[in-house]
């Protein structure tokens, strides 16, 4: 039987999540998208443990985690849980090289692949493993020195070396629109990352990448919008539980 606490946790996440299925499918509806085309990933880097659990009991399988080493920590703890079976853990935040052998048997895509270095390494450590990583490149579309990845140049030069990699799948791309309530350039970030895909899927090196990580809890409708297949939603999704929680 649940606990009063855990009757008003689940309450909480339910409303949470319908708004945000309802969201999505209100978006897709007014651009001509289908709903099923767009995977939701709850970011769990500030959400309690117990919201996160009582999140996949609701039905939501998709987690992604900025931190590598929480990545794994909690990959390993929840995994004991037998009530607590998500279907895949992403990493969507900076991976040091020294954390690529211990998140990769835990995650099923990297998002955040920002140079040609980092993907050597990981390419390394995963023919060491007899593993062969998905990944997103990540691709600084706003121009911002604060962020991370590939500029669309560098991406274009170093894309012979990318593409010679044999044991990583290249999925798609990733980028992070400004923070920032210019929807034009908040739009322009996107619309660009979906460009970059359109051309490197025309050179015909690699089979067609069919990934767009774009848009969080503040701009995911214009992301979608915009061809996103993947949204990274956080505090939308755990907005509330912060306060509930009984983690130590």
């Amino acid at each position: 039987m649940s606990s009063p606490h855990q009757t008003l946790l689940n309450r909480i996440l339910t409303d949470n999540l319908k708004n945000v299925v309802d969201t999505i499918e209100s978006t897709c509806l007014r651009c001509d998208r289908d709903p099923s085309e767009i995977k939701l990933i709850a970011v769990t880097k500030y959400a309690p443990l117990e919201a996160v659990r009582e999140l996949n009991r609701i039905g939501l399988r998709v987690y992604g985690e900025n931190r590598p080493q929480q990545l794994v920590e909690r990959a390993e703890t929840l995994v004991k849980d037998s009530g607590w079976s998500p279907s895949e853990w992403h990493l969507i935040g900076q991976l040091q090289r020294n954390k690529v052998r211990a998140v990769l048997p835990h995650v099923g895509l990297i998002h955040s692949i920002d140079s040609v270095k980092l993907l050597s390494h990981v390419d390394r450590v995963a023919e060491e493993n007899g593993a062969s990583p998905a990944v997103l490149l990540q691709v600084n579309t706003s121009g911002e020195e604060s962020k991370s990845g590939f500029t669309p140049e560098k991406l274009l030069e170093d894309w012979e070396q990318i593409t010679a990699f044999d044991n990583v799948r290249l999925r798609g791309l990733m980028t992070m629109a400004p923070f920032t309530e210019e929807t034009t350039r908040v739009r322009k970030t996107f619309s660009e990352l979906r460009r970059i895909l359109a051309d490197l899927n025309a050179t015909g090196q690699l089979p067609s990448m069919t990934e767009l990580s774009m848009g969080m809890s503040s701009d995911y409708q214009i992301a979608i919008e915009e061809g996103a297949t993947m949204i990274r939603l956080g505090s939308t999704l755990f907005e509330g539980t912060s306060e509930l929680s009984t983690d130590t």
